[in-house]
Order: C-alpha cells, then structure tokens, then sequence
C-alpha cells in the first residue's frame, strides 16, 4: 500500500472509532456546575450550609423553599431562594451564603 492509496473500509472505521474515543476521553475545561461550586465553597469554610441557611429563612419568613439556586455575584456566594409563604405570597430572596443574611426580597402577590 502506498502513501497516497486510501485506506480499506475497515481501517478507516476503525481510525474514526479511534478519533471518536479520544475525543470523548479528551478532558475538558468547563466551568464548575453550581453544584461542584457550592460543594468547594463549604469544604473551605466560604458558605454557610445550606440547610442552616433554609432553616433560619423558612423560620424568619414563614414560608417553605420552592427553589435554590447557588450563584457568584461580584465575588460573593449568593444562596437565591423562592419561597412560598404562608399567606400565599411568593418571595424570591437573595441571602449571602457567608453569614445567611438577606441582602434582598421581591414579592408577588398570589
């Protein structure tokens, strides 16, 4: 076989089988999930837990967590909260992660 023949079928399967394995085991070099973010921000002591934190705001606020979201704004761990309060209202709260407190409160009427 010389240099400028094509390769038979089979080897050229094989060779694309081969790039396709390399490509999926290649690492990549995404951002870290909010999950992987948040889990590294409390092993170094950065954040409080979240279940602290959803415990002192469902008691302050008389309401249960519908949705949490984890999140860096400007340098500071930002735990965002959708509460459902007891009266019906819902609350979208936005607590530093470091110390729990309440840095911002939008409702909605039900």
């Amino acid at each position: 076989m010389t240099a400028s023949s094509p390769l038979p079928p089979r080897r050229l399967a094989l060779a694309g089988l081969l790039a396709c394995a390399l490509a999926v085991s290649a690492p990549t070099h995404a951002e870290p999930s909010e999950q992987d973010l948040a889990r590294q921000a409390l092993e170094r002591g950065q954040v409080l837990p979240l279940r602290t934190v959803l415990d002192k705001i469902e008691r302050e606020y008389q309401g249960q967590a519908l949705k949490i979201e984890f999140e860096r704004d400007g340098g500071r761990f930002i735990y965002e909260i959708r509460l459902l309060q007891r009266n019906g209202h819902l609350a979208k709260l936005k607590v530093d992660a470091a110390d729990g407190h309440v840095l911002e409160i939008k409702r909605k009427e039900p």
